[in-house]
Order: structure tokens, then C-alpha cells, then sequence
């Protein structure tokens, strides 16, 4: 009776973990679905960047945005990350910029590696003197040559050339490990694929999962890091965190619109294996669309050694489910040909108004559904207007100030000019230092700033202080003469949507850390639940 009691658990555990991957696989197909969305959104990064070179007037300016660029085009499209590498290095000459000509030299070594031209990549790398570079290249450059032995020890076929590039492969691992400092993604990145190559599968495990309680890891960080944690569950044969993380990782590949990637094609194999045919074709077809949209040449010859399998399994389960709902049809043709005339026979002798009857019930049934549906879309279309409306009246307010406060900044910056050209043209050298060593001027900008932001806030929001002090066991109190202090104004910021502590931060002209210090006070003194504090000062209303 034990032993029975204890295969109904294993059996219920086994399948609640099948259940959580299923679940996951059905996110998955969710954002492949909202794809076209997030590209519309990475294209809109693009030309907002392009503007910005083409509108920059400085040509350190301009560098810096091609930089920008390069890495918004990398692993998205190689033939624009190589064109713009290439005018980050012209422009790098013009500079006569030494590491700027090695950076942007590196920029291209990259994405030949990734074209396919590892000779090429090769040469401009062996072209790079390590001792030239300052300490911030040399981890790019070692990634770098890594990146491009990692590649030709999985291209090449002859085993004493895999054994030199893999041994080049780890030299260069080692030298990225050393480089940098423990605890940071570049090390955890690499520490654990070292563990995965030596097989210290555990230790890579255990290293890239504290690394991820971390809560400031972008999407395509994470991506990378689920990818890894996936081998190292691959190593040690654990198939249900493999396909686990090679999910996650797809996900946010998804996610932060990339096309170079591998976990979808590996996760496409494992389906494939498993007998998922479907979803395994969809996703190497996916692989595939997005290799040949990136020109990612190496990926696109990875998915190629696959593809083949898959379409003709998925091909030929296709004609295999194309005979049997064939017979299935034929069979629900006879059956339902046998059951109309047997509906027939029972409509003429008996319940002619109980069949009615339950008809009735139904339709009621389905229209009190519909018509449930209609109110909840219905509440919701009001509650999404209500919003749209208040942003839009936020955004007047505040477009109109900005835009006369602008204007009056550039009067006075006029007056301010002519002033100092007075003293210049009088000789007052002495007097001229004094000012401009003088913060005076900032000051009194930064407070009629801070003071015309307080007004603009308080018209829409005329009530905020009373309802933000009506959250709190000890209400804040306001110095004579101030509409609000530093406290208030951050919430009224995260009240207006900006709730990043970094921006927070910029507006206001304090660190991230006292930010950070602040809003973590304020919700020490939340009269509600901690985690439900700034969700409620994002409701009060006007």
C-alpha cells in the first residue's frame, strides 16, 4: 500500500512538472505571436537613432551614437552592424582616436566572425597589438577572439585543428575570467561556461542562479544566462531544466528582438525528439526566417543540419493527418447521416418542446455569457478612456509649461550671455571668473524649475499632498514657502509614470542611492502593505 501511495506521488509530481513546461511553451508561443510588435518597436529604436547621428554636430558625438547603433544591430542584422562598424572606424581615423580605431577595428572583426569569414576576422584581430589597449578593451577583445575560436572549433572537421582552436578557445576564456572582477555578468558569464567545458556542471549551476536573484539583469543577459544554465543541466542529463531554461532563454530572445541566437533551435531539436513535430518545425523554421533576415551566415548553416529532418517528420505527419481526417470525416459523414435520420424519427414521435425547451435554456445561458463579457470589455473600455484622458490632460499641462519655461530659460541664458560680455569687454577678468566659478545661477534656475514643476503638478493634482500623507502613518510635513519637498516630489513623479530610480534621479540632481534611500523610507511609513504602497500613490486621482 506504501509503495503504491508513494508511485501516486511521483507520478502526480512528474506530471505538475511537465505541467509548469507546457505552460511555459504556451508563453513562448505567445510572444513569437507579438513578435512583429517588438520589431516595430527595435525599428523605432533605429531611426531614433539614426536621427541623432544625423542631427549630432560633433564628431565625438556621432562616434559615440554609431556605437550605439553597432550594438542596437547586433544580432539583429550583420549587414548594417558591418556597415556601421565600418563608419565608426572612418570616422575613428578622422578622430585620430587610437583606441576608437581599435574599438571600431573589433566592431568588425565581430561581425565577420559571425558572416562566416573567420580568416578576415582573424587578420584585423592579429592586427590589434594587446598592449596598446587600455584596461576597458581589453575584455572585448579577448570575447572577441574567444568568440571567433569558439566558432571554428564547431566548424572545422579535423579533430588536431578542433583540439588547437578549442585550446585557443580556453586561453582566452581564462583571460576574460582573470580580467574581470568576480561577481559582475561578463565573469559569471564565462566562469560558468568554463565549469560546463571541465564539467563542474554543479558549480556553474549554483554560480549562475545566485547571479540571477539579482533583480537589474536585462532581458537579453538573462537569455544568455538561461542558455548556459541549460547546459549545464544538458550535462548532467536533468531534461526537464534543460528544456526549462531553453525556454526562458527563447523567451527573451524573443523579448529583446534578437535573430542570432540558439536556444530556440536547440529547443526545436529537443521537441523534435520528444515528438513535438509542430512546434518543433515552427521553431526551426522561425530559426531559419530570422538567420537568413539577420545574415547570420554560421547560424543559418547550424539550422540547416536540422532542418531538413523536421520538415520532412513534419511533412509526412501532415499527409499521415490528412489521411486520417479523411477516414474521420467519412466516418462522421456515415455516423451523422445515421444520427439525422435517427433525429428525424425521434423529432416526429416525442419532445418536440423539451428539445425547444433546452435550445432556449442554452441560447439564454450563452447570451447571459455574452452579454457578462460585453460589461467587463465594456468596464474596461471606460477605465482605459478614463486613463487615456488624464494622461492626455497631464500631457498638455505639462508640454505648455515645459515649453514657456523653455522659453523664458533662453531669455534669461541671453541676458546672462550679455552680461558676461560686458564684464569681458570692461576687462573685468577677476569678476568674470567669479561668475563663472559661481554655481549661484544654477541654483536659483534649479529652484525656479523645481518651484514651476511644483505649480504645473499641483493644478492637476490639487489634492496630492493630503491623499499621499492619507497613505502614510506619519503624514509628511511642508516648510512655509515650499509647495512640495524632495520626498513629495518623488512620488509626484511616479505618479506622472516615471517610477525608474535612475531618471528619478537625473530630474532631481541626486544619486541613485539616495533615491533608492528615500523611497524605501517613505514605504517604511506606508500605512498599507509595503509591495502595494506605490501602486496606490499611482491611483490617486485628481
Amino acid at each position: 500500500m506504501k509503495r503504491i501511495f508513494f508511485y501516486l506521488l511521483l507520478l502526480l509530481y512528474v506530471n505538475v512538472l511537465f505541467s509548469n513546461n507546457n505552460t511555459l511553451l504556451l508563453q513562448l508561443d505567445e510572444e513569437i505571436n507579438k513578435r512583429s510588435e517588438y520589431e516595430e518597436a527595435k525599428e523605432k529604436e533605429l531611426l531614433l537613432l539614426g536621427d541623432m547621428f544625423r542631427y549630432a554636430t560633433s564628431k565625438e558625438s556621432k562616434y559615440q551614437i554609431l556605437g550605439k547603433l553597432f550594438d542596437a544591430y547586433r544580432n539583429y542584422d550583420t549587414n548594417k552592424s558591418l556597415k556601421t562598424a565600418h563608419e565608426k572606424y572612418q570616422l575613428a581615423l578622422s578622430i585620430n582616436n587610437k583606441d576608437y580605431i581599435n574599438d571600431a577595428s573589433m566592431n568588425i572583426a565581430e561581425t565577420l566572425c559571425m558572416l562566416g569569414m573567420f580568416k578576415e576576422s582573424l587578420e584585423i584581430m592579429d592586427g590589434i597589438k594587446q598592449d596598446e589597449l587600455p584596461g576597458f578593451l581589453l575584455p572585448y577583445y579577448f570575447h572577441t577572439y574567444r568568440t571567433i575560436y569558439g566558432l571554428l572549433a564547431d566548424f572545422v572537421t579535423v579533430d588536431i585543428m578542433r583540439d588547437r582552436y578549442l585550446h585557443e578557445t580556453n586561453r582566452y576564456r581564462d583571460s576574460i575570467v582573470a580580467f574581470n572582477q568576480e561577481g559582475t555578468l561578463p565573469y559569471v558569464i564565462v566562469k560558468s561556461d568554463s565549469y560546463n567545458f571541465n564539467g563542474d556542471y554543479n558549480k556553474a549551476i549554483c554560480l549562475i542562479k545566485e547571479y540571477l536573484n539579482k533583480s537589474d539583469i536585462s532581458l537579453h543577459d538573462k537569455a544568455i544566462l538561461y542558455y548556459t544554465l541549460s547546459e549545464s543541466y544538458r550535462g548532467i542529463n536533468d531534461k526537464y531544466n534543460e528544456k526549462k531554461y531553453l525556454i526562458l532563454s527563447s523567451i527573451g530572445d524573443i523579448k529583446s528582438v534578437v535573430r542570432e541566437y540558439v536556444s530556440l533551435r536547440r529547443l526545436a531539436v529537443m521537441l523534435y525528439e520528444e515528438g513535438d513535430i509542430d512546434r518543433a518545425y515552427k521553431y526551426v523554421t522561425l530559426c531559419m526566417d530570422d538567420a537568413v533576415k539577420c545574415n547570420a551566415r554560421w547560424r543559418i548553416l547550424e539550422v540547416q543540419k536540422m532542418f531538413p529532418i523536421i520538415n520532412e517528420s513534419y511533412h509526412l505527419k501532415e499527409i499521415n493527418h490528412q489521411k486520417r481526417l479523411k477516414n474521420t470525416l467519412l466516418t462522421i459523414s456515415v455516423l451523422s447521416l445515421c444520427l439525422i435520420v435517427a433525429i428525424v424519427i425521434f423529432y416526429f414521435q416525442k419532445k418536440k418542446i423539451t428539445v425547444a425547451r433546452l435550445n432556449l435554456i442554452k441560447i439564454n445561458n450563452e447570451l447571459s455569457k455574452v452579454n457578462s463579457e460585453l460589461k467587463e470589455a465594456n468596464q474596461k473600455l471606460i477605465d482605459m478612456n478614463k486613463s487615456l484622458t488624464e494622461s492626455n490632460y497631464i500631457k498638455e499641462e505639462y508640454v505648455g509649461h515645459y515649453l514657456n519655461q523653455c522659453s523664458v530659460y533662453l531669455d534669461k541664458i541671453e541676458q546672462y550671455r550679455h552680461h558676461l560680455n560686458k564684464i569681458a569687454s570692461a576687462g573685468k577678468l577677476d569678476d568674470l571668473y567669479k561668475l563663472l566659478k559661481s554655481s549661484s545661477f544654477i541654483e536659483a534656475e534649479l529652484k525656479d524649475f523645481y518651484t514651476g514643476f511644483d505649480t504645473t503638478f499641483l493644478q492637476i493634482y490639487p489634492n496630492f499632498v493630503d491623499d499621499f500623507n492619507s497613505l502614510l502613518t506619519e503624514p509628511i510635513q511642508i516648510k512655509q514657502g515650499e509647495l512640495l519637498n524632495t520626498e513629495l516630489r518623488i512620488f509626484a513623479l511616479i505618479r506622472l509614470g516615471i517610477t525608474d530610480s535612475v531618471k528619478i534621479a537625473q530630474f532631481l540632481r541626486y544619486s541613485v542611492t539616495t533615491i533608492y534611500n528615500y523611497r524605501t523610507r517613505i514605504r517604511n511609513r506606508a500605512a498599507c502593505a509595503r509591495e502595494d504602497f506605490e501602486n496606490k500613490v499611482m491611483n490617486i486621482s485628481k
